[in-house]
Parts: C-alpha cells; sequence; structure tokens
C-alpha cells in the first residue's frame, strides 16, 4: 500500500476517534509536541541514513566469465552505484573479516558454476550472507534490477528450479474473477464507443468492422481473436506481415483505432470465453509462432499463461515487428509468467494508461 493510501485512510480515521473519545487536553498537546520532534528527527536522520546506504557498494564474482562480470557491472553503474570486481582471493578475504564489510551491499555471482565447483567459494559467500550482505545470481540480479528474466544468464535448468512458473488453483480462480467483473463492466461503459467505432469503419472502408484472427493461446491452443479492423480489407491476402509503427495498409480510422486502443475493444468478448485475460503476454499468429519457436530459444515457454489484452512486454518495451524486438520482450512476458499476480496485474493496467495517452508501445 502506498503512503498517500495508507495517509489518506489515517487522517479520517484519527479524526473520528477523537470526536468519539475526546482526549484530555494536556495528553493532545504532549503528543503533538512528541509528533514534531519525532518528524523533524526523521528529517534529520534521512540524509545520514541515505547517505550511508549509497555508500555501500557492491562486489560482482567474476569466476570464469569477466564478459558477464563486465555487463554486470555496467548495470551497477547505470544506477549510480559503486561496484568492483573480485576474485576468489578477495572473497576469501572478506569472509575472514580482513576487509571491512560494511562496505558491501550485495555480492552477484557472474559465474554460478564456479560456487558448485568449490566448496571455498560457497563457505565465504555463506559467511558474507550471514553477515548481513546479499549474495545472489546473475539472472536474480538481472531479473530485480531489470524487470525481465536475462535469457543469456539462464538454462533449462534454472527454468526448472526457479521460484514462478507454477499457478495455484486459488490465484487462478481469483484472477479469472478478476477478469470476469472487468470484462462485464467494461461491456457496458464502452458500449458506445464500441458502436461509434464500428459505424466509422463501415463508413470509411469496405468490409466487416470485426476482424476475425487465428491466434495461439495457452498450452499452445489456437482460438479466435476478435479486434476492430484497422486494415483494408484482405491486407495480408499474400501472407502474414508483421505490422509496422506506420503501416500503409492501416486506414485513417484505423491509426485512431490503434492509438488509443479502442481497436482491443473486441476482445473482451474473449476474456468472457476464457480465451484471454485482460493482462498476459499477447497473443501471436500460429505462422509467427512457429518461426519465432525455430530461431528464439525458450519461445514457446510464454504460453504457460494465458495471453492478455495488455501485458508487461507492451508497457515496458517500444513498437517492435522483428525477430529481435521478439527475443526482447519474450524476456518481459517470461518475467510476467515467473512472476504473475494480482498486484502486478495492476501496475500493467495502471502503466498501460499511461502509455495509452503518450501513444508509446503495441
Amino acid at each position: 500500500m502506498s503512503k498517500v493510501l495508507k495517509f489518506s485512510g489515517v487522517v479520517p480515521a484519527g479524526v473520528i476517534l477523537v470526536f468519539v473519545f475526546p482526549p484530555d487536553l494536556s495528553t493532545v498537546y504532549g503528543a503533538a509536541i512528541a509528533s514534531a520532534f519525532l518528524m523533524l528527527g526523521l528529517v534529520a536522520l534521512r540524509p545520514v541514513v541515505t547517505t550511508r546506504r549509497s555508500r555501500r557498494g557492491a562486489l560482482v564474482l567474476a569466476g570464469a566469465s569477466r564478459e558477464r562480470a563486465q555487463r554486470l557491472c555496467d548495470e551497477f553503474i547505470k544506477r549510480s552505484c559503486r561496484v568492483r570486481i573480485v576474485g576468489r582471493s578477495e572473497l576469501a578475504q572478506l569472509a575472514a573479516g580482513t576487509v571491512r564489510m560494511d562496505s558491501v551491499a550485495s555480492i552477484v555471482l557472474a559465474d554460478g558454476a564456479a560456487v558448485e565447483a568449490s566448496e571455498e567459494i560457497a563457505e565465504a559467500l555463506l559467511h558474507c550472507k550471514l553477515r548481513g550482505v546479499r549474495v545472489e545470481t546473475a539472472a536474480a540480479f538481472l531479473e530485480r534490477q531489470t524487470g525481465k528474466v536475462s535469457l543469456e544468464d539462464v538454462s533449462p535448468k534454472w527454468f526448472a528450479l526457479a521460484d514462478g512458473f507454477c499457478y495455484s488453483r486459488a490465484r487462478l480462480a481469483l484472477k479469472r474473477a478478476v477478469d470476469l467483473l472487468l470484462a462485464i463492466l467494461l461491456l457496458f461503459a464502452a458500449a458506445p464507443v464500441a458502436l461509434a467505432a464500428a459505424i466509422a469503419i463501415r463508413l470509411e472502408s469496405k468490409g466487416p468492422a470485426i476482424f476475425k484472427q487465428v491466434r495461439v493461446g495457452r498450452g499452445g491452443r489456437n482460438f479466435t481473436l476478435y479486434k476492430f479492423r484497422s486494415m483494408r480489407e484482405n491486407a495480408e491476402q499474400d501472407g502474414p506481415v508483421w505490422a509496422q509503427k506506420n503501416d500503409h495498409r492501416v486506414t485513417r480510422v484505423g491509426r485512431f483505432l490503434r492509438a488509443t486502443r479502442i481497436d482491443e475493444l473486441p476482445q473482451v468478448i474473449n476474456v468472457l470465453r476464457g480465451d484471454m485475460s485482460f493482462v498476459g503476454p499477447r497473443p501471436e499468429r500460429p505462422y509467427f509462432v512457429d518461426l519465432l519457436k525455430s530461431r528464439v530459444r525458450y519461445y514457446d515457454l510464454r504460453h504457460c499463461t494465458k495471453p492478455g489484452i495488455t501485458g508487461w512486454a507492451q508497457v515496458m518495451f517500444p513498437y517492435g515487428a522483428s525477430v529481435e524486438d521478439a527475443y526482447q520482450k519474450l524476456q518481459y512476458d517470461l518475467y510476467y509468467a515467473k512472476n504473475l499476480s494480482l498486484r502486478l496485474d495492476l501496475l500493467i493496467l495502471l502503466k498501460t494508461v499511461r502509455v495509452v495517452i503518450t501513444r508509446q508501445g503495441r
């Protein structure tokens, strides 16, 4: 819960309590003075605490992977953190206490295999962890810092042993209940907008207002996706083509519908039918799924959860239409699949509103 929400709830409750249980005036004055000094103390101490925290740097245990170690250092530098690469001997000194521990906040392992192969390194890391230093793998660090699963730092073993990617029935039932509630509300609230969009499409160009297309859903199963038609009719008669940012096939009405995401409104029907969720990886066409599965490792893993009208990749990555862009978006999709929760769904929905307003991503 945010500080604003907490404060907005505490203030009315406090006012009510004062009227229901009027306190002694001396108690009120004492509490007011104590609160004032407490707030002044927090304000005075904050720079000290912040400075002390910022002085604590990070260590990257290189092992056999100097290139990966440098990449990890670059991530720290982006966040204005002090960082340096260390080897086995320096780590042993740190664990033994010959190096000051209060200057180190975390240790990131660039080469996890080095830990598995050496009891000495593992014991040194354990001593560091017990003394308050965060110890984590490169994959865990990058996931936490970037909001995506770094495919360069994972393996089938990592996917098998990592937390997440497994959803309880209760969590799925709650997500489904929220989807149904939102779909019913949106179905009625957006009906006038949907009607106006359908009329505008029919007036501008030939063809139906609703566009149907086969997409790949959860478990690799195909389903029919519904959208408002934003391109001229038979735009893909020569075969599937990735939609471009300034696609010449898009009509004038279609450009507006895409920019405002109104073209996605009919997918509320897909949500009601259970084909999709409001939040999840965007569903792709079978042709491109087959293409990307052959070129991008782990691509099929994104189908472990229902596709969505909006997703983590859509709010975190700009418009993309290539194999390389699909690779980048997959890392965000896998982060969502690994960390699926209602809190993350809410964050994505809020970010989607911002993306629509600023007309970014897709």
